[in-house]
Formats: C-alpha cells, structure tokens, sequence
C-alpha cells in the first residue's frame, strides 16, 4: 500500500515562478468523488495517468494513493466521462531545501487560486516555509482538487 504524505498552503505571491525549475500544463477530471475515494484521470503534458485516493487522515497529512500512466489518448477518452468540472491549470516545481514544491496556478473555472503542495516522507518532517507560502489548508477539503472540480473557486464569492 503507498500512502501519500503531503501538505497544502495557499500562495500569497507569484515569486515562486522565478525559483521554478519545472512547468506543466495540467488537464484532469474525476471519474468518482465519492468521500472515501477519488478517481483522477490526468493529462501532464504528453502522459497520461489514472489515480485512485483513499480516504485522508483525520488531520488530513496522509492517504492511500495509487497510480498507474496510461496513454494519453486513453486518458483523453477517459476525460470524455468525467463529472464536471474538468481542472486545468499549470503546475510549477520549487527546490526549498530538500523538498520539491508543487505549485498549482488554477485557470478556468478555478482561475485565482494558487496552492502549494510538498510531499513528505514522515508526517514529523520539517518543512522550510519560502516567503511566498501563506495559510496551511492541509486538511480542508474545499482545497482538494477533487471539490474543486464540484464546487469551483470561482462559486466561493
């Protein structure tokens, strides 16, 4: 069994994309948003991946994830079947000591809303705040991708 490990912080400036060494364009629907499960089709530039994830921690840090690439023509059909809405946005990648941090700049529908996401491989691990990371939200789940995709940013107003 793979558990994820991760934080979520919102983004209180676009500082992070001079640090960034990686950027993507990031395209994914889910297939289920049931609350004890997800199931995330996802197009990250020309690769295509499916994803199931458990149920989070009660403090929200750790899941069961798994993964599997698959074609990006299959993922694409996937799409096809997927509940609305579909989350589109660019994922940039930070070096902040000996941690990776994905940030996620939403477009479309989720247009405003910036996260950041470091993954951890102790829940006790100490992770060094660049200045541009603001609130944690790690645990809340309007934050998850998955109830973005439901209830979009743009609806919060």
């Amino acid at each position: 069994m793979v558990i994820e490990i991760e934080r979520k912080f919102l983004v209180t400036s676009d500082a992070y994309k001079k640090e960034a060494f990686k950027r993507a364009r990031i395209i994914q629907g889910f297939l289920c948003t049931h609350k004890d499960r997800t199931v995330r089709v996802r197009i990250k530039e020309e690769n295509g991946f499916i994803t199931v994830k458990g149920i989070s921690s009660d403090d929200g840090l750790s899941r069961f994830e798994w993964e599997k690439e698959i074609s990006k023509q299959e993922a694409e059909s996937l799409l096809d079947l997927c509940e609305p809405t579909i989350i589109d946005k660019i994922r940039y990648e930070v070096q902040v000591g000996s941690h990776i941090f994905e940030i996620d700049e939403f477009l479309s529908e989720n247009k405003g809303l910036v996260i950041a996401e470091v993954e951890l491989k102790q829940e006790s691990e100490v992770v060094i705040k660049p200045e541009w990371l603001g609130q944690e939200v790690t645990g809340n789940l309007k934050y998850y991708n998955s109830q973005l995709s439901i209830k979009p940013f743009k609806q919060w107003r």
